[in-house]
């Protein structure tokens, strides 16, 4: 009596094996959908982009359309934004980016800022100041927010060396 409702075994694999289908990206299926959320405010909203590159904490990616779904713990580092105009570069000193199945990507970083609004003078002196915390006689939780201070100073000088 239930034999009728029972998928048959070469439709479950079937099923699963077009369920399971990973392929490479392709942008001439349609452009990525970027929101680019901070607590205090969107500086992307569903804009359409060709290709957005993160700094994840498991290595830097490049997302394009059609990219396999996934959830990404942000380091800090550079998003590039490549859109049809030109690129656009941010540091994000955290976050995460969400890639989702319908050509739509969410990052939700703590800060971000334009690559230009930083001073290599003052990056410059900040990690230096941050090293000397570092390596003095301080508390041990003076001594972690140095160790956090140097680790993004470290990253942006690398962004800016891009």
């Amino acid at each position: 009596m239930f034999s009728a409702l029972r998928p048959t075994a070469s439709r479950i694999v079937a099923r699963s094996a077009l369920a399971g289908r990973r392929t490479y990206a392709d942008v001439a299926d349609g452009a990525l959908k970027l929101s680019l959320v901070l607590p205090h405010q969107g500086i992307y909203t569903s804009a359409s982009v060709t290709q957005v590159n993160i700094p994840a904490a498991t290595g830097d990616m490049g997302i394009l359309a059609n990219h396999v779904a996934s959830i990404e713990a942000l380091r800090p580092g550079l998003v590039e934004i490549i859109e049809t105009s030109g690129t656009k570069k941010y540091f994000v000193s955290a976050g995460f980016a969400t890639v989702h199945g319908n050509n739509t990507m969410t990052i939700n970083a703590v800060e971000a800022y334009e690559m230009d609004s930083f001073s290599p003078e003052a990056v410059r002196s900040g990690l230096a100041d941050a090293q000397r915390v570092l390596s003095s006689s301080a508390s041990e939780t003076d001594k972690a927010e140095a160790q956090i201070e140097v680790d993004v100073f470290e990253a942006l000088q690398a962004a800016m060396a891009k």
